[in-house]
């Protein structure tokens, strides 16, 4: 996507003026006309750092156009800030500020565009892939997979599934219900499913099954689709909570092998949720056991 190559062409913008902003703090500032300002290399900082935090997204993620949008909103604060200094100062310093609002305007003019780009892009389902190797024989867990009514125990997201006949079965996550159909199965080797027709839900995945290396265990592959609620934002605010997919299903997996190996998800008086991010934030320390000091 030409879209993605430009946000990525931005956040190496982003990596330099933060790196530049970080370093040399005093310098931007004389160039930008605020030299005179007693926080203005304090603030440079920040704005370096925020300028890092945008390149980070940039560079770092699958989809860098999707973060574009907040370059243009540290383009408004930088704008903000210029005009101000621009306004309340005259001569040499009036000049550089009016030079560096210009230069601001245009990455501003550039991300807009990006991120509008990406915008118009069509969105397909997201997709995440995870794999685990579990100590156990791989018809064995074939068959606690194949039964999808066991899926919640490890799959925290889900409420409920109840199997409606050999590939129909009913899902139920957090006042979601849907239908979903299984659309192909090789017994003890790969499972697919989807949501069914009309369902209204966006979700699916692929799960196969093969053995471990020296025939020790088995390789779990998984793969979920799925439409992301609240698009770039929703992602975005998951990724903070612990609610992101590529977490869940991580943690999924985790749980997953832990019932098949020991029969149930490993729990310590420091962590009774297990690994749930959003339960974890209530928990307490961990204390010693039986009441000692």
């Amino acid at each position: 996507m030409h879209t993605d190559k430009y946000a990525r062409a931005l956040g190496w913008v982003s990596l330099a003026l933060g790196a530049a902003q970080l370093t040399m703090p005093r310098t931007i500032t004389r160039l930008s006309g605020l030299d005179d300002a007693p926080a203005a290399a304090t603030i440079t900082r920040l704005v370096g750092g925020r300028e890092l935090l945008h390149a980070a997204m940039l560079l770092g993620g699958r989809s860098p156009a999707q973060w574009a949008w907040t370059r243009v909103a540290g383009d408004t604060m930088d704008l903000a800030l210029l005009g101000g200094a621009m306004r309340n100062r005259e001569g040499a310093r009036r000049r550089r500020a009016g030079a560096a609002l210009a230069v601001v305007s245009a990455l501003t003019a550039l991300d807009t565009v990006c991120a509008a780009g990406a915008r118009r892009r069509p969105q397909g389902p997201a997709e995440v892939r995870a794999s685990i190797t579990v100590n156990r024989p791989r018809d064995e867990v074939y068959r606690f997979w194949r039964d999808l009514e066991n899926l919640p125990a490890f799959m925290i997201h889900l409420e409920s599934v109840r199997e409606l006949d050999e590939r129909r079965s009913r899902w139920q996550a957090k006042g979601l219900v849907w239908e979903a159909e299984i659309t192909d199965e090789r017994a003890g080797e790969h499972l697919v499913w989807g949501s069914a027709r009309g369902s209204g839900v966006e979700a699916g995945g692929a799960v196969t099954f093969t053995d471990g290396p020296g025939g020790r265990g088995t390789v779990v592959d998984v793969v979920l689709r799925f439409g992301m609620p609240g698009g770039v934002l929703g992602a975005a605010v998951a990724r903070l909570i612990g609610e992101h997919p590529e977490q869940q299903i991580r943690d999924d997996l985790r749980r997953f092998k832990q019932i098949m190996e020991t029969g149930e998800v490993l729990r310590s008086e420091g962590s009774p949720e297990g690994t749930y991010a959003v339960r974890q934030r209530g928990q307490r320390p961990a204390q010693p056991v039986g009441g000692r000091p």
